[in-house]
C-alpha cells in the first residue's frame, strides 16, 4: 500500500509541475509512513511540508493542491489533511480484503519480485576445510541462506556458491601428516579439530616436517597425483562434516554448491597476466600489486591489492578476482552477494574496483558485500569455550537442543519421548538461528541461551507457538488450513481485523526489502509484529464463537492467511514450524 500511495503522490507531483505549481526540475524523495493514530488515517505523508519552500506556498495550501491532483484509486477510501500539512490516507477495507483473498488463493501468497527477476549468485558459509565448522561460520551460513531463500521465493534465479577454503599452505601440513601417519590419520579424521592440532604441532616442532609440508604444497599445486589423491580424500571427509552441520541447521547448501579456492587455481596466472596487460600491475618489493587512487592509508598513500607474492604465490584477492570473472562469464550473474565478515569490507571494496577496471565484470553487474558483525559471549567478546578455544558448531547445537528438551518437557510432561525430541530439535535449532537472524547483520550481538529460548518476546519459540495457535483453530474443526473454498467471503469489519489484514498485505513488500538489502532481521520483525497483531485479533474477535456463520468464516480466512504467512516467513528463515508444541 505504501508503494501504491507513493506512486499516486508522484503522479500528483508531475501534474503540479506541468501546471507550474511546482518547479519543473524538482524530484522529491516521497515518503509514506504507517500512521500511529488510526483515527487520522492508515498512512501519512509529509510531502507538502517538504515541497512548500520550493513551491513558495504554505504547506497546507500546497497539500490541498496535491490532494486535488491525486488520481482516484479503489484502494484509497478517503484522503484528508491534518496539522501543518500532513496528507493522510484511509485504506479501503473492501479493496484490502480482496488483496488478502488473492494472497490466500496463491501458493506464494502473492510474493513476487518488485522489478525484473535476476540471476543472483549468493556466496555464503565458505568454511576452511582444514578445521571443523565453529560458531564463526554460523552467521555467514544462516544469513546467506535466509536471503537466498527469500530471493528464490520472489522468483529470482539463485545460484548458491560455497567458496570453501580448500587450498593453500595449511593443506601441505595436513598432507604431510596424513602421509606420515596413514593409519592414525584415517581414524583421527573423525575429529578434524584434533587432526589439525596434531599436524600443526608437528609443523611447529619439526623443521624436517615443516619442509616436507612446504614441498607437498608445491607438489599439490603442480598436480602431483599422490598429493591430489590424499587431498581429495581429506576434502571429501571434511565436506561430509560440513554437510552434516548444514543438514542439521536446515541450511540449503549441498555439495553441488561447493566451488572452493582450488577450482580457480589454474586461472590465477592468467588473472595476473591480464592485469598486467590492462596496465594495472605495479611491482612492489617483488610482489605484484594493483594500486588504486581511491584507496589510501592514513598517510594519503595508495593501498595495494596484492595479487602475487614475491615468491610467486597467490592470495585471496587473486582467487576472488578469478571467481568474479567466472561468475560473470560462466554463471551469467546479474548480481553477486558476498556474506562475509564485516572486517573484510575494505578487501571487497578493493577487489570489486579492480575487477571492474580490469574488465573481469561489466559495469552493470551488481557486486555487494553483505558484511556481518561478530557473535559474542556474555562478556561482549567473541564467543569462546571456557579455556579460550573456538566453540564447535555441533557442540553449540547439542546444548541448544538439550536446553530446549528440558524446557519443553517441563511445559508438556504428557508428550511421548519421540515427540518431545522432535519438538526440542526444532525449537533448539530454531532458537539459535532466530536469535542471530533477528539482529541487524552488521551489528555484533551477545549469545544468550535463556533469552533465545524464551516463549516471550521476539524469539523463535514465541513465533513457533503463534503458528501452533492458528493451527489449533483448524485442528478443532478437523479441517486443513488450506481448505477454504466452502467458506463465506473475507470481510474486514472490526478494527483488529483491519489492522491484522493491513499487516498481512505488507508481506510481499517486506520480502522485497530483505532481498534488496540482505537484511533478514526485517522479516523477523515483520513476523514478530504479525504474531502480536494476531494475538490482539484472537482476543478481540472470537473465531469459533463468532456472532454468525459468515463472520466465523471470514475470520477463519484471516486466521488461515496469518498461519500460512507465519509458516512461509519462518521457512524462509530456515526455521521449521510445528503443528503443536
Amino acid at each position: 500500500m505504501k508503494n501504491l500511495i507513493s506512486q499516486l503522490l508522484a503522479t500528483a507531483v508531475d501534474t503540479l509541475k506541468h501546471e507550474g505549481v511546482l518547479p519543473a526540475d524538482i524530484t522529491p524523495n516521497i515518503q509514506v509512513e504507517t500512521a500511529r493514530d488510526k483515527t487520522h488515517g492508515d498512512f501519512a505523508s509529509n510531502l507538502a511540508m517538504m515541497l512548500a519552500k520550493p513551491a513558495k506556498m504554505k504547506p497546507r495550501d500546497l497539500a490541498d493542491k496535491i490532494v486535488a491532483a491525486l488520481p482516484a484509486h479503489q484502494a484509497v477510501a478517503n484522503v484528508n489533511i491534518a496539522g501543518p500539512g500532513f496528507i493522510n490516507f484511509f485504506q479501503d477495507s473492501a479493496w484490502l480484503a480482496a488483496q488478502l483473498q488473492s494472497a490466500l488463493d496463491d501458493l506464494q501468497l502473492n510474493a513476487r519480485a518488485a522489478g525484473e527477476a535476476q540471476r543472483v549468485v549468493v556466496d555464503y558459509s565458505s568454511p576452511n576445510l582444514a578445521k571443523e565448522m565453529h560458531v564463526g561460520h554460523l552467521r555467514s551460513s544462516i544469513i546467506g541462506d535466509a536471503v537466498a531463500r527469500v530471493l528464490e521465493c520472489l522468483g529470482h534465479t539463485v545460484i548458491r556458491q560455497n567458496h570453501v577454503g580448500d587450498w593453500g599452505t595449511q593443506f601441505g601440513m595436513l598432507l604431510a601428516y596424513m602421509e606420515e601417519n596413514p593409519v592414525d590419520a584415517e581414524a583421527e579424521l573423525g575429529d578434524l579439530e584434533n587432526f589439525y592440532r596434531q599436524a600443526k604441532k608437528r609443523f611447529d616442532e619439526s623443521e624436517d616436517f615443516a619442509n616436507r609440508a612446504r614441498e607437498r604444497v608445491v607438489q599439490l599445486q603442480a598436480g602431483d597425483p599422490q598429493c591430489l589423491a590424499l587431498w581429495n580424500r581429506f576434502n571429501q571427509i571434511s565436506l561430509g562434516h560440513c554437510q552434516a552441520v548444514y543438514d542439521r541447521l536446515g541450511v540449503s547448501l549441498t555439495q553441488a554448491d561447493v566451488r572452493g579456492e582450488s577450482a580457480y587455481n589454474d586461472q590465477l596466472a592468467g588473472i595476473v597476466s591480464d592485469l598486467r596487460s590492462a596496465g594495472l600491475l605495479t611491482e612492489s618489493e617483488g610482489a605484484q600489486c594493483v594500486f588504486l587512487d581511491e584507496f589510501k592509508n592514513s598517510e594519503d598513500k595508495p593501498l595495494p591489492v596484492i595479487v602475487q607474492k614475491a615468491g610467486g604465490g597467490y592470495l585471496y584477492a587473486t582467487t576472488d578476482l578469478a571467481a568474479m570473472r567466472y561468475r560473470h562469464e560462466q554463471l551469467h550473474a546479474d548480481r553477486v552477494l558476498y556474506f562475509v565478515d564485516q572486517r573484510q569490507a575494505l578487501h571487497f571494496q578493493q577487489v570489486f574496483a579492480v575487477a571492474r577496471k580490469a574488465g573481469f565484470v561489466p559495469a552493470d553487474m551488481q557486486l555487494e558485500h553483505m558484511g556481518f558483525g561478530t557473535m559474542n559471549g556474555a562478556d561482549g567478546r567473541p564467543f569462546k569455550t571456557r579455556d579460550g578455544g573456538t566453540v564447535k558448531l555441533t557442540d553449540l547445537l547439542d546444548e541448544a537442543e538439550e536446553r530446549a528438551h528440558t524446557l519443553v518437557a517441563e511445559k508438556n510432561p504428557e508428550l511421548s519421548a519421540g515427540e518431545l525430541r522432535e519438538i526440542a530439535r526444532a525449537v533448539g535449532i530454531g532458537a539459535v538461528k532466530y536469535a542471530d537472524l533477528s539482529k541487524h547483520r552488521s551489528s555484533d550481538y551477545s549469545f544468550n541461551f535463556d533469552l533465545m529460548l524464551s516463549f516471550d518476546g521476539n524469539t523463535a519459540p514465541y513465533l513457533m507457538y503463534a503458528y501452533t495457535r492458528v493451527a489449533s483453530v483448524f485442528r478443532k474443526l478437523e479441517r486443513p488450513m488450506t481448505q477454504l473454498d466452502d467458506l463465506a467471503p473475507l470481510v474486514l469489519e472490526a478494527p483488529a481485523e483491519v489492522e491484522l489484514g493491513a499487516h498481512l498485505a505488507q508481506f510481499g513488500n517486506t520480502l522485497n526489502y530483505v532481498a534488496r538489502e540482505g537484511t533478514p532481521h526485517v522479516l523477523c520483525h515483520y513476523l514478530y509484529e504479525l504474531a502480536g497483531r494476531f494475538s490482539g485479533f484472537y482476543e478481540q474477535c472470537p473465531i469459533l464463537a463468532a456472532d454468525s456463520q459468515a463472520q466465523r468464516d471470514s475470520r477463519l480466512r484471516l486466521a488461515a492467511l496469518t498461519g500460512r504467512t507465519l509458516q512461509q516467513g519462518l521457512n524462509l528463515l530456515g526455521i521449521t514450524t510445528l503443528e503443536r508444541m
